[in-house]
C-alpha cells in the first residue's frame, strides 16, 4: 500500500507535470499565431495555402528602375530573379533601402503578385544579407 508521503508525491509530481503541459502549449500556440516565417516571392506564388489578405514577410531584392514616390507612398518590385511581387507602402523609409539591395517587407498580401506593407526592415548595413537569402538569389540567379 502506498503511504500519506507516497500519494503526495505523487500528486505533487502529476501537478507540476499537468502545469508544465498547459504552459507549453499555452506558448506553442500563442508564438504559432505571432510568427510570420520569412518567404520568397517564388514560395508565394507557389504555395497555395497563403490565401489573400494574409499577413506574410516577404524577402528579396529591389528591382532596379522599379521604384516609384510621391509624396504619400512608395511603390517598387520586390524579386529574387524568378517571380516578383509589386509592394506599396505609406511611411517613412529607411536609409539602407535602395534598388539592387536586399530588403524585407511586412504586411498583407491582396493577391500573389500585389503587397500591401505596413514595415519595410532594411536594418542591416548594405553588405549584409542573411544566409538564406544569398543561398536563394544565388541558386535562382544561375
Amino acid at each position: 500500500m502506498l503511504t500519506k508521503k507516497i500519494k503526495t508525491r505523487i500528486v505533487f509530481i502529476l501537478t507540476i507535470t499537468f502545469l508544465t503541459l498547459f504552459l507549453l502549449v499555452f506558448v506553442y500556440l500563442n508564438l504559432k499565431q505571432n510568427i510570420l516565417y520569412f518567404k520568397t516571392p517564388s514560395e508565394i506564388f507557389l504555395n497555395n495555402q497563403i490565401k489573400n489578405n494574409t499577413m506574410v514577410r516577404v524577402g528579396g531584392m529591389v528591382k532596379k528602375n522599379s521604384i516609384k514616390q510621391n509624396s504619400k507612398e512608395i511603390q517598387f518590385i520586390l524579386t529574387d530573379y524568378k517571380k516578383e511581387i509589386i509592394v506599396v507602402y505609406k511611411g517613412a523609409v529607411p536609409n539602407l533601402f535602395s534598388e539592387e539591395r536586399g530588403a524585407v517587407v511586412e504586411g498583407k498580401l491582396s493577391d500573389k503578385k500585389f503587397l500591401i506593407a505596413n514595415r519595410i526592415l532594411a536594418k542591416h548595413d548594405e553588405n549584409y544579407m542573411p544566409p538564406q537569402m544569398k543561398k536563394i538569389l544565388q541558386d535562382n540567379a544561375k
